[in-house]
Order: structure tokens, then C-alpha cells, then sequence
């Protein structure tokens, strides 16, 4: 019997900045034979997250980096199809660190979770039933502590994250502002997301934009960017305003850490709070979000958008297409049928 052929993406080099295809290599290896108390994952979805440029970089960051000639981190959704451990059997759809590959050999306990929204599509588990949408519903909800006509401004709010954090916002009874880059974003912020006012970072005139969408102020401020962009936001912080920092986007690399104006004397004078989090720091939040989340999506409250590359030959590229701003919506790269 012939083995599985195994298709990986590994590290081929260290990317100093925002990882390029020219740094990955697609590999062939057989897959293993399970021991005991292992299970096979054949992998149908992977995930494409901003934060993966942070876990290549050696600068310092949350992670340890993917070391040079291993397989690239990422989360994946798939279906086990073959287990030794009874606690996982056959033919469940699970979610986990599987990395960029057609098969994934795993523990258990390296499970992130077996998927029993089988109502869902198998593609949401990575996004919005996934890190993406358990991030915006932690920091919302437990950092920003939104009060009902409170208003909520979100950077990349056509994003995978910010979306979330806008209708969510909205289901809280806040006003949301966006901020993205390009017509056609700020117009599904709009359209697609419902906020009520959304701002192109991009226009020569973003910040008078921006001044009058939040002539009343900022009371949160969940920041996806840092950077200019964030700078500009800060200046218009109610008293008592809640920052979160889930994200920097903008600073293509911290090595030399970038300079810019400074935030102590907004946190003064306005009383504000600043705080960055990162949400594998929260395990025990993550049942109570799916639940949440899941039921939103059920009665139409909450809405996604997908942009699914097909094949696997199209990873290495995909990273630096997010930073172009290639996608509308979630990226994930599709690579077998679910």
C-alpha cells in the first residue's frame, strides 16, 4: 500500500519584514504512521492571519518564531481520518495549530476543538467561529466594557477581526465607526457591517474625515493598526475612553522599534485606559464566545465575508496578499473537499 504524500509549506528563510512567497517552499513527505494516542487530520481549510508576519520574525514577540525549514504555523480546519486515541474519533471535524499541510499527525491535546456546529459552514470555524471572531468578542466585551450609546471605533474594521468587533458593538446598542483603506472597504463597512459611519485612511483628507465621525468623541477604540492611523484616533478620546490594542499592523517591522508621537499625556489628561492583549492568553473564554457567536450568525445578526484562495499552491504568497489588501473578507486557502 502506497503511503499518503504529505504537501507541505516550510520556512525556506527568515523574512525581515512582511513575508514574501520568495521565503516559503512547498515540499512532498510521507506521512507517518500513527502510534498510539495519535489521530490523522486531513486538513480542508487553512488560515491566513495578519499575525503570522509576528511568529516569522525573530524580533521579539508573543511566540517563539517558526524556525527556518519548518512547516509554517497556522491554524487549519479539517476531519480526522484515522485516530488512535478514543477520545477522537473518526470522521470529526476538529480545529487546531496544524500548520500549512494536506495532513497533520497529532495528539488530543493538540486539538483546539472539536467542531459540534455542524449547521455552520467547515470555513467559519477559522474565522468568525474561529480566533478571529473569540478575539473581537474578548476584547470587546471584557476590555472595552461597552455601555449602550457609547461610540466604538474600529482600524481595519473590514477585517476578519473588526468586522466582528463592529457588529458586536452594535448588538450593544454602541455607535460604531470604521476605519479601512479603499472605497470599496469603506463601503462594505457600511453596507455589509452595518457600522454607521466608516472613514478611508487612505483619503488625503482622513483626519478631518475622521474628526467629523467622531464629533461626539471615541469611547473605545480597538486598534488593529497602531501607527498614524492611531494617532490620529487618540486625539479625539473621551474622558474614561478603553483602548485595546489587539494588533499592529501599520509597523512593517519593529527592528528599529518606530518612533511617533506619544500617547502618555491622551491617557492623562482624558483618564483613558490603554491595554494590549492576546487572546491564546484566554482559554477560558473561548466556549461562551463560540456560543455567542454561533447564535448571532443563526438569527442573521452577525455577518461574514470569506476570501478563499484554492490550493495549496497559493500559501506562499498569501501573507504578503494581506498586507496588499488583496482580500474582501477572511482569507483561507482551500485544499481538499469537506
Amino acid at each position: 500500500m502506497n503511503p499518503l504524500i504529505n504537501r507541505q509549506v516550510r520556512l525556506r528563510s527568515r523574512p525581515l519584514a512582511i513575508p514574501q512567497a520568495e521565503h516559503f517552499e512547498i515540499v512532498q513527505t510521507p506521512v507517518p504512521v500513527l502510534d498510539e494516542g495519535q489521530v490523522l487530520v486531513r486538513n480542508v481549510f487553512l488560515s491566513v492571519e495578519p499575525a503570522m508576519r509576528g511568529w516569522l520574525s525573530a524580533v521579539g514577540n508573543y511566540s517563539e518564531p517558526v524556525p527556518i525549514g519548518a512547516v509554517m504555523r497556522s491554524f487549519a480546519a479539517g476531519r480526522v481520518q484515522a485516530s488512535r486515541d478514543s477520545a477522537v474519533p473518526v470522521g470529526a471535524w476538529v480545529t487546531g495549530m496544524f500548520g500549512w499541510q494536506d495532513y497533520a499527525v497529532v495528539r488530543a491535546g493538540e486539538i483546539q476543538r472539536q467542531i459540534g456546529e455542524r449547521d455552520l459552514p467547515l470555513s467559519a470555524a477559522l474565522g468568525v467561529m474561529g480566533i478571529n471572531g473569540v478575539t473581537a468578542h474578548y476584547g470587546l466585551l471584557q476590555l472595552g466594557r461597552p455601555q449602550k450609546g457609547e461610540t466604538v471605533v474600529v482600524s481595519t474594521a473590514a477585517g476578519a477581526v473588526g468586522s466582528c468587533v463592529g457588529q458586536i458593538a452594535k448588538l450593544q446598542g454602541c455607535r460604531t465607526v470604521g476605519i479601512t483603506g479603499g472605497e470599496t472597504k469603506r463601503r462594505m463597512c457600511l453596507d455589509a457591517f452595518g457600522f454607521d459611519a466608516a472613514v478611508d485612511y487612505k483619503a488625503a483628507d482622513f483626519e478631518q474625515q475622521l474628526a467629523a465621525a467622531c464629533a461626539g468623541g471615541v469611547d473605545i477604540y480597538y486598534d488593529n493598526t497602531s501607527g498614524p492611523i492611531s494617532d490620529a484616533v487618540l486625539t479625539h478620546l473621551n474622558r474614561g475612553a478603553r483602548v485595546i490594542i489587539c494588533g499592529t499592523a501599520s509597523v512593517s517591522s519593529w527592528d528599529p522599534i518606530p518612533s511617533g508621537p506619544r500617547v502618555e499625556r491622551h491617557l492623562l489628561i482624558k483618564r483613558a485606559s490603554m491595554q494590549g492583549f492576546v487572546i491564546f492568553d484566554h482559554p477560558e473564554h473561548y466556549a461562551a464566545a463560540y456560543q455567542d457567536l454561533a447564535q448571532w450568525i443563526r438569527t442573521g445578526q452577525l455577518r461574514y465575508l470569506e476570501d478563499i484562495l484554492l490550493g495549496i499552491e497559493h500559501a506562499p504568497d498569501a501573507i504578503a496578499g494581506l498586507y496588499r489588501g488583496d482580500n474582501l473578507g477572511k482569507r483561507l486557502i482551500r485544499i481538499a473537499q469537506d
